[in-house]
């Protein structure tokens, strides 16, 4: 990478099953990648941005596979059935980081005590829309605090890379062309300053009345209070929780009238707050996304 900023590569998604994730977003407007299987019992099926960011909803496909996984220290898997057992099968789970160098990454991680155990290389097929097929290999290093049992964070190294040209994929009608900002909940905010610091790598980071706005390479990470997370997302959280929990996503759109006219035609349940439209992706602890317009 060209800057010591490790930029944000995609977002994970728990989801009781991918039929039904897929059925949601193709509902809000976008683009649904061809379902994948990973090789430890889970799968996803991807929407990509143009600014080369991703969301990745995960459902289980074999629970004795994960169990199996587990049982070898698999902790992507380990922890994505944490999150179910403590949260549901609908939700937000982790925030991943691009890297050229996960073993470096990994080790940095372990000097600081923020380690959430064993790196992970696995590979899988990928299924392009014209039917072509390539094979995409990743490096894993991963990252927690052990006072946020539900948020994971880790880095992640491209072996074998995807195809460059996605542009079929990237297309979305909903006008979205990537993602802005992650929102982020936490009662004390501060306190998990020196946590992103490190994972994303000595990051601008500005404090405020509602918590701190972390700059990653690409987009912006916000650690907000529950008065936060109200005052910019509309989204009542509880305030006695003292961990991290992933909550918000804010899209970038180049037009929010395409956004709110394909959300009228499909039947979509939305709000305004300013100039976003919010809008949940499953009930309960589904995932928040807020779109706005934005170069």
């Amino acid at each position: 990478m060209t800057s010591l900023l490790h930029p944000l590569d995609h977002l994970v998604l728990p989801t009781v099953n991918i039929a039904l994730a897929r059925e949601r977003l193709g509902k809000l407007g976008f683009t649904v990648a061809p379902d994948a299987r990973h090789p430890f019992g889970t799968e996803n099926a991807c929407v990509f941005f143009a600014d080369k960011t991703y969301l990745e909803p995960l459902a289980v496909a074999s629970l004795d596979e994960c169990e199996r996984s587990i049982d070898e220290g698999n902790i992507f898997v380990a922890r994505d059935q944490a999150y179910r057992f403590r949260l549901g099968d609908e939700g937000f789970s982790a925030v991943v980081f691009g890297t050229d160098d996960a073993i470096a990454d990994d080790k940095r991680f372990r000097s600081s005590s923020i380690s959430a155990g064993q790196m992970l290389d696995f590979s899988r097929m990928m299924k392009m829309p014209d039917g072509t097929e390539t094979m995409a290999g990743f490096r894993l290093a991963f990252a927690a605090d052990l006072r946020a049992p539900d948020f994971l964070a880790f880095c992640c190294q491209r072996i074998n890379p995807l195809p460059a040209n996605r542009s079929v994929l990237e297309r979305h009608d909903n006008g979205v062309s990537g993602i802005a900002r992650v929102a982020i909940s936490a009662t004390r905010p501060v306190a998990y300053r020196h946590f992103f610091e490190e994972i994303i790598g000595s990051p601008e980071v500005s404090e405020h009345s509602f918590g701190l706005t972390i700059k990653a390479a690409n987009v912006e990470v916000e650690l907000l209070t529950a008065e936060g997370m109200e005052a910019f997302y509309d989204l009542p959280v509880a305030a006695d929780d003292p961990g991290l929990r992933a909550r918000a996503i804010l899209f970038k759109t180049c037009d929010l009238s395409v956004t709110s006219s394909h959300f009228a035609a499909n039947g979509v349940t939305y709000t305004r707050k300013s100039n976003r439209l919010l809008a949940r992706l499953a009930p309960g602890s589904g995932a928040l996304f807020a779109f706005e317009e934005m170069e």
